[in-house]
């Protein structure tokens, strides 16, 4: 089995002024731990970095193969799905500003990819959500949490699928939208409260303090 990981790297950094993936994070950009946690899981063959055409030089610096992206996070990805040998089995398709996932859920996803096809990682909502009209922001009703998960990266999928569904389509709210769209399940697996996006200087911050738990970092 063949498996190849494009982490999307390619995102500006509007809110935080700079891409966040190069952000520091402990002395290292983020996206550095993100891909040091894809090179600890046995089972990946090949790590694709889309970055932004800008980001170009400095990424080349990783230690991985970089690819240029494009307009849209899927234009990128699309672009990263080019540069996968077409022997390849399974797509891992990772946030470059998510490096706080661990190899053991990396592993226990692809498990669930190679039986379902398609799977996303993501934690169940904690918080009570509501519905409301748009525009007035009125109550419409409160929606059932029991069936609500906030969906994070890895989302894994077979090669033919993932490449079938970027061939119809690029531009989702996630990878595993356009999936759904080919009438495709898509298996949700259990990941972490921790495995948290950098979007803010305040996730930063959080992202320190569960690297010291983690005995990363020294206290």
């Amino acid at each position: 089995m063949k498996i190849a990981v494009i982490i999307a790297a390619g995102g500006t950094g509007k809110r935080m002024g700079r891409p966040k993936q190069f952000l520091p994070l402990a002395g290292r950009a983020v996206v550095e731990w993100t891909i040091e946690v894809f090179r600890k899981v046995k089972d990946v063959d090949q790590i694709i970095l889309v970055v932004s055409g800008e980001d170009l030089e400095r990424a080349k610096n990783l230690g991985v193969k970089v690819v240029e992206g494009g307009e849209e996070r899927g234009d990128s990805v699309k672009n990263g799905l080019k540069a996968i040998s077409p022997d390849c089995d399974l797509v891992i398709i990772q946030d470059g500003a998510r490096p706080l996932i661990t190899p053991d859920i990396i592993e226990k996803a692809i498990g669930e990819a190679q039986e379902h096809g398609a799977v996303v990682v993501g934690v169940p909502v904690k918080d009570t959500i509501k519905k409301v009209e748009r525009g007035a922001l009125i109550v419409e009703r409160s929606l059932d949490r029991d069936e609500l998960w906030h969906a994070q990266t890895p989302q894994i999928f077979r090669y033919d699928i993932i490449t079938r569904a970027y061939a119809k389509r690029a531009s989702a709210t996630d990878d595993a939208k356009l999936v759904e769209d080919l009438g495709i399940k898509v298996k949700m697996v259990m990941g972490s409260y921790e495995n948290i996006k950098i979007t803010t200087p305040e996730d930063v911050i959080v992202a320190e303090a569960i690297l010291r738990n983690r005995n990363v970092l020294p206290k």
